[in-house]
């Protein structure tokens, strides 16, 4: 007669190591798909991310200098037409 507790044909220990590497494995990836899904349903759909709020403009305008958008002549004189605008006063 066979019970619970035969142990001739239950698994042995390597079994109950593989069973639970396995679950691990599975559970690290159904976690992985799910972070991988909450920030891809964040993400604009061009790729591209607004600016953030209180971003003034010049900041906005030493961003493209930075990332080589704008030459340095560019970036100057666009910075001279933001700070002359708010003044009233002609850019130098």
């Amino acid at each position: 007669m066979m019970d619970w507790y035969d142990r001739g044909h239950g698994m042995t220990g390597w079994g109950w190591a593989a069973m639970t590497v396995g679950l691990v494995l599975v559970l690290a990836l159904l976690v992985l798909g799910g972070v991988m899904l909450a920030r891809s349903s964040r993400r604009p759909p061009d790729g591209s991310y607004p600016a953030p709020p209180g971003s003034s403009a010049e900041q906005l305008l030493a961003e493209r200098f930075a990332r080589g958008e704008i030459d340095e002549e560019e970036y100057r004189r666009r910075l001279a037409t933001l700070r002359g605008a708010g003044s009233g006063s002609a850019p130098r």
